[in-house]
Parts: C-alpha cells; sequence; structure tokens
C-alpha cells in the first residue's frame, strides 16, 4: 500500500509548488491530450515511441523542478506488471498480420502485439506520472479552488459547482487515507493469522473478505465524521462563500502557461501534418 503515491501531497517551495492550480490543472490536460494525439511518418511505428519519449523528458525535468523523486514512480508502476501482462496475452490472442519472430507450437508472436503493449503501456505509465505531480504538488484545497474556477460557468445553468468541486477534492484526499488504512487493518489480520499471499483460493477470498468489510466500515464512519465535522463547523454549500486564500496569477505563471502551449501546438503540428522527425532532422544535418 506504501507503493501508492498519487493523492499525497508532498510540502517543498519549488517553482511547481508555487503555481497557480488553475494552470497546473490546465497544462495537465494538455499533456493528456498529448499523450492520446497519433503521430506518423514514414514509418508510425517508431515515431509514436519518439514523441513520447520527447515527452517523457520534458515530464522527467519538471519532477526535478518540483523535487519528485523518480522513486516514487517506480514505486507507482510496481503495480502496473499485472496490466500489462494481461494486455500482453490479450494482444497476443488477438489476430493480428505481418512479421512475427517466434513461434511456440501453432502460437505465434507478432510484432504488432509486442508494438501495442508497448504503446498502451506507455501512455500509462505518462498518465500516472502527471497525476503524480499534480496531486504532489497541489494541496487539496487549492486543487478544489482550481476545479470549482473552472466550473463557474455552469452556475448560469445552476449546477452545484462547489458541490463537484468539493466531492472530487474529498475524493483525492481521502485516496492516501484509506490505502494507510488498508495498510494498518492488512497488518493488524497478518498479525492474527490471516494470509494475504498463501494459500487456496477459498482461503486467499476469506483473507480478501476480512480486509473489505473492516475497511467498508471503517470507511463510512470516517465520512460521517467528516460530514458532522462540517456541519459543526458551519457548512453550507449553497451560501455565499469567501475565501482565506486568494488565487493571484503571477508572471512565472504566464511564463509557464506560455511555454505548455508552445509545447502542445508542436506536439499537435507533428501529429496533424504526419512529419517523420528523423527524416526532418537528417534533413537539417545533411
Amino acid at each position: 500500500m506504501n507503493n501508492i503515491s498519487i493523492g499525497r501531497y508532498i510540502p517543498y517551495n519549488s517553482k511547481i509548488h508555487r503555481l497557480d492550480p488553475r494552470l497546473k490543472l490546465f497544462s495537465m490536460i494538455l499533456f493528456m491530450v498529448m499523450i492520446f494525439l497519433r503521430f506518423g511518418g514514414a514509418q508510425t511505428n517508431y515515431m509514436d515511441f519518439i514523441v513520447y519519449g520527447f515527452i517523457a523528458v520534458i515530464i522527467l525535468i519538471i519532477m526535478a523542478i518540483a523535487h519528485v523523486k523518480l522513486s516514487l514512480l517506480f514505486k507507482q508502476l510496481k503495480s502496473l506488471w499485472f496490466v500489462v501482462l494481461i494486455l500482453l496475452i490479450i494482444n497476443l490472442l488477438m489476430p493480428n498480420d505481418g512479421p512475427y519472430f517466434l513461434i511456440f507450437n501453432t502460437l505465434k508472436i507478432y510484432h504488432k502485439a509486442l508494438y501495442d503493449t508497448a504503446y498502451i503501456f506507455i501512455r500509462l505509465v505518462l498518465m500516472i506520472s502527471l497525476t503524480m505531480i499534480l496531486t504532489s504538488t497541489t494541496t487539496p484545497l487549492d486543487l478544489t479552488y482550481a476545479i470549482e474556477w473552472y466550473l463557474t460557468p455552469f452556475k448560469i445553468i445552476k449546477v452545484p459547482t462547489h458541490e463537484i468541486a468539493m466531492t472530487i477534492s474529498i475524493a483525492l484526499r481521502f485516496i492516501p487515507t484509506l490505502l494507510d488504512e488498508t495498510d494498518r487493518i492488512m497488518k493488524a489480520q497478518a498479525s492474527r493469522g490471516v494470509d494475504f499471499q498463501n494459500g487456496k483460493f477459498r482461503e486467499k477470498v476469506k483473507a480478501i473478505i476480512s480486509l473489505i468489510v473492516p475497511l467498508l466500515v471503517s470507511a463510512f464512519q470516517r465520512s460521517e465524521e467528516l460530514a458532522n465535522a462540517m456541519e459543526a463547523r458551519g457548512y453550507n454549500p449553497g451560501a455565499k462563500r469567501t475565501r482565506y486564500r486568494i488565487l493571484k496569477w503571477k508572471w512565472l505563471d504566464t511564463i509557464a502557461l506560455v511555454l505548455s502551449l508552445s509545447l502542445f501546438a508542436l506536439i499537435l503540428y507533428v501529429s496533424i501534418a504526419k512529419i517523420d522527425i528523423v527524416v526532418l532532422i537528417s534533413g537539417l544535418l545533411g
């Protein structure tokens, strides 16, 4: 459970931490769009990986500036091995055309199956990295302000924007809390002789039930305590609210916004024009 770092805020006085949360949320959306674009040139197979490698370098630079340790990302990715294995099995069983390089009895391992698995895996890694950067450098309260600010136009049609933003913020805030609670319950059950690793299938089901039931009870108790605490403090979602901290746009936010839009425009142009970066660089050098 300690491998999960999404939702955990890491306090630090870096330039990324000091950026406006509205900008960070907008930039993350731009990066997500860039990740889901398709690229192609003379050989589409390597163009996607080249562009994704370029985006990965940008993300690593942002992590270094924000002082987000790369080890946190590696711990986060440990839980993806099972997903990658399932994707690989599905892609191997799907009918494919084209070259293949290994044959096991009647099973052919095609290049396309490995390519599709790596393609999806890299997307997942990049998205997890972006989400981890956002939650590690932005407090839940600032994230709530940013979401509510973007939902402000929907107030015209009577959409409860503040309640939606508060719900999302509480959900993000409770991710690490529930993970810590899960880890505590697992240790308590293990001290009572429950084995979560070994045993038959039926024994593993019983072990999981012994974990899920107290976890659900604890989650409902925490939600009730939170509701009582908010009610005792006079929280009224329908009332006009003021804020202790007002979001202010700074020159650093403007520079970061220009850089994000420039990068997005470049990646979008490469995707639309189907530019082969290798051929382009070779032509410039030659």
